[in-house]
């Protein structure tokens, strides 16, 4: 049988660093994991929602979250101009309000709070967010970034073998060095579903020194949902 791991957890400590910087007791652990999710999905749902964008793809590559005691500092990656928002305080202070009104519904917030104090025997510390915008320098180098796009396309009825051969293009013009791209489920509409995979270049994901980025997407179409994997060398 054959043996798959993540890529991107195979190359942790080699060519890959977390998304996530904090530390929790074991007991607190899953609390953090779903604040981080909550606070990843809020941002999502926000940009989804606010910023209109002609090509339909939101452009988050990814969220890196970095907690202390008394500030919960986030840095979002995104890959196109029409995004950045840095120079519009308002827009940035609709997202803090929004990512800390998810937090307080989970009481997060309020527990980390009675924890701090309980241990050190601190008053009420009120922890801060900070979110701060980074720009991809070539976007389409990005697994996250391509998946949009080849969901954008296939949900405007667009052949997923032409969707799929000019996100390629895309990556090519953005020098990497090899990607391959899997999709499966009902392809075309056809009753049965399959596999279906293109790679140009090399893509070495047994080799640990090789820069490896990877994602995994659902396109949800009529016909059902799609998996979609990306690997960029």
């Amino acid at each position: 049988m054959a043996q798959k791991i993540n890529p991107l957890g195979f190359r942790l400590g080699t060519t890959q660093n977390h998304h996530s910087f904090w530390f929790a007791q074991p007991k607190n652990y899953s609390q953090g994991l779903q604040e981080d999710k909550k606070i990843r999905n809020s941002i999502q749902n926000y940009v989804q929602k606010n910023i209109k964008i002609p090509s339909g793809v939101v452009g988050i590559s990814r969220i890196e979250i970095q907690k202390r005691i008394d500030v919960i500092q986030v840095r979002i990656y995104l890959g196109f101009q029409k995004l950045l928002i840095e120079r519009n305080p308002k827009k940035i202070e609709e997202f803090q309000m929004n990512v800390m009104e998810e937090l307080k519904k989970m009481n997060v917030i309020e527990e980390l709070q009675m924890i701090v104090q309980k241990e050190l025997n601190l008053n009420p510390i009120n922890q801060k967010l900070n979110i701060n915008i980074t720009r991809i320098p070539k976007p389409y180098k990005d697994p996250n970034i391509l998946a949009e796009f080849i969901a954008e396309q296939l949900k405007n009825r667009v052949s997923f073998r032409k969707a799929i051969k000019k996100a390629i293009e895309l990556a090519k013009r953005a020098d990497t060095k090899g990607i391959q791209v899997q999709i499966a489920g009902r392809l075309g509409g056809k009753d049965i579903a399959r596999v279906e995979w293109i790679r140009e270049g090399r893509v070495p994901l047994q080799t640990l020194r090789a820069k490896i980025d990877y994602c995994s997407y659902t396109v949800r179409t009529i016909y059902g949902a799609l998996g979609l994997k990306i690997w960029i060398f």
